[in-house]
């Protein structure tokens, strides 16, 4: 350990740990091609794990060295802050700028604990403008229109080389060409004077995405090619979408991040951002991998909305969780989620537990039907904008997680998560029986996606769902969750003995599903229109069949956009 390493120097080596990680990160998205094309769907889901994964280890490596270099608790202010100073002077020019900034920050919050929330120390603000289109030509590929559809797909699929071969490239082809004169009028078409597509293709689970739009004068439409594989591993066209509800599904929050390799990160989400105008930034650089950035652009947008707005914090509407206590700005669209300190006993867990499953979650494929949560340490808000009945309800369920310092309100640990109608909420307020059909088939395919991805969800009261503005069923509490194969799925004995339940001997993992249909929804016009649309899910068998598929480790193949935009097959 020596005295004379300068800011400087430590700054030097934070940016060698952070062009390190990024290699890494590219390095195994770069393999997303291969995969695919070689059908390794478990090798997807490993470098998935390992790439959300890789993130704390490097932050680790570039904290251990500073530590081993540094007496870091002897150093003033000034040498962080000169640290930052130099560090932004390395900034300048660099293709990842704003992912080294939060590289940056996580090695400063480790090694100050979260406890120095501070712009001279950290990046609370953005060190540069970030232009959008500066690099646009590193990203885009731009296809003449001036000829003839067919030949714009040819150049198309001349562009975008896979080393595996078409099913049937003729016949998607046509299908391409008729499908777009379908969606655009004699008019429409002629005026389209460009078509753009990202360089990267966007890689998940069994399929891949070309990525771009149609130009026009007068409007863009988004233009998707979505690309699978047959059973012997050739390529085909499955859809053409159009459709900015199709795309913004596509990249939804309960979905697992895509690989789609860039050395220009911040153009990428700028043209996604133009295309998807409804998405904040932060959604966007989440759906790409770079879920800590997405975090630091979510806090920036989030103090950025709190100096626009005056409401207040308060409890979230619904019915209160026995694990979580759960509050919002009515203003904003997320949730925040703290763990109590004690749980009843029907609940026997720990926070530990909790934890586990939360992050269980966020390596599993999510499938779309899992929402995406988001973990902070020491997280502030400003006092003044909680309310009464809040700030009460937290030092009574909370108070291990929560400390007043001056004007703010500390929450040592937090989940965030996207807001939506939790579904019991939903029931009570809709009268539309084809809306209410519609919201229990799905809490029905919710819960048998899920466990397709090899989890059950434990706890699947419909007050544990929400529905989003896309009518689509959504879970988002974790803290009973496991994989299938740590349940046992048993019948209910068949006996004229009423009392035959009560001597029933009942091990911790054994689940009755015959029991399901009196607590997923309460009443009982609701509870038959679930049994008639998925009653398949009250029975033993279904489970213990989920069981063997997930048991061989099949990866299951879950479209995100809507069926009828599928080709017929």
């Amino acid at each position: 350990m020596s005295s004379a390493v300068t800011p400087k120097h430590v700054a030097y080596q934070i940016i060698h740990h952070f062009d390190k990680n990024y290699r890494w990160f590219s390095r195994i998205t770069k393999g997303a091609q291969e995969r695919f094309e070689k059908g390794l769907w478990q090798q997807t889901q490993a470098a998935s794990k390992e790439r959300i994964s890789l993130y704390d280890v490097s932050v680790s490596d570039a904290v251990a060295e500073i530590y081993h270099q540094v007496t870091v608790h002897q150093e003033n202010d000034h040498f962080w802050q000169q640290m930052k100073v130099r560090y932004s002077v390395l900034l300048e020019g660099h293709p990842q700028f704003e992912l080294a900034e939060t590289f940056y920050n996580s090695v400063i919050g480790r090694i100050f604990r979260h406890q120095k929330i501070d712009d001279s120390l950290m990046y609370i603000h953005p060190s540069q403008c970030f232009l959008a289109g500066k690099d646009r030509h590193h990203v885009i590929n731009s296809f003449d229109t001036t000829t003839t559809v067919a030949k714009m797909y040819d150049t198309i699929f001349t562009t975008y080389r896979f080393n595996i071969s078409y099913e049937d490239l003729a016949r998607d082809k046509f299908r391409l060409e008729k499908a777009l004169r379908k969606r655009l009028d004699r008019k429409q078409l002629a005026s389209v004077h460009t078509v753009e597509l990202l360089k990267p293709v966007f890689y998940r689970g069994k399929a891949a995405y070309l990525i771009g739009r149609i130009c026009m004068p007068d409007e863009t439409l988004p233009f998707v090619l979505a690309l699978q594989t047959n059973d012997k591993q050739e390529l085909f066209v499955d859809a053409l979408l159009t459709d900015r509800k199709d795309l913004s599904v596509i990249f939804g929050f309960a979905r697992s991040y895509f690989m789609a390799d860039t050395q220009n990160p911040a153009e990428v989400v700028a043209f996604l951002h133009e295309l998807l105008p409804n998405k904040k930034t932060f959604e966007l650089y989440m759906a790409l991998g770079h879920f800590k950035h997405g975090k630091t652009d979510f806090y920036r947008n989030f103090i950025g909305h709190l100096a626009e707005t005056a409401d207040q914090f308060e409890a979230a509407p619904g019915i209160r969780g026995l694990v979580m206590m759960v509050f919002h700005l009515p203003s904003y669209g997320v949730v925040f989620k703290i763990i109590k300190d004690e749980f009843p006993e029907s609940k026997k867990i720990t926070r530990e537990h909790v934890k586990d499953c939360y992050r269980l979650v966020k390596m599993s494929d999510r499938v779309g039907r899992m929402a995406d949560t988001h973990e902070y340490v020491n997280f502030r808000l400003p006092l003044s904008r909680v309310s009464s009945a809040l700030l009460t309800e937290l030092q009574q369920t909370c108070a291990s997680s929560i400390e007043i310092s001056n004007d703010q309100l500390i929450i040592r640990h937090l989940y965030i998560e996207r807001k939506m109608t939790p579904l019991n909420i939903y029931l009570e307020q809709e009268t539309s029986p084809e809306k209410i059909e519609h919201a229990l088939n799905e809490l029905g395919l919710c819960i048998k996606q899920i466990a397709k991805a090899n989890i059950f969800p434990g706890d699947m009261l419909h007050k544990n769902f929400g529905i989003t503005r896309h009518g689509r069923m959504i879970f988002y509490d974790y803290d009973e969750i496991c994989l299938m194969s740590e349940r046992n799925f048993r019948e209910l004995p068949k006996s004229d003995d009423p009392f035959a339940l009560d001597t029933l001997s009942v091990a911790p993992n054994d689940v009755f599903p015959e029991q399901f249909e009196h607590f997923i929804v309460g009443k009982m016009h609701l509870k038959n229109i679930l049994k008639r649309l998925h009653g398949d899910l009250m029975s033993p068998t279904f489970w213990k069949q989920l069981q063997i598929i997930t048991a061989r480790g099949e990866v299951q193949n879950f479209t995100p956009y809507n069926e009828a935009m599928r080709f017929p097959r």
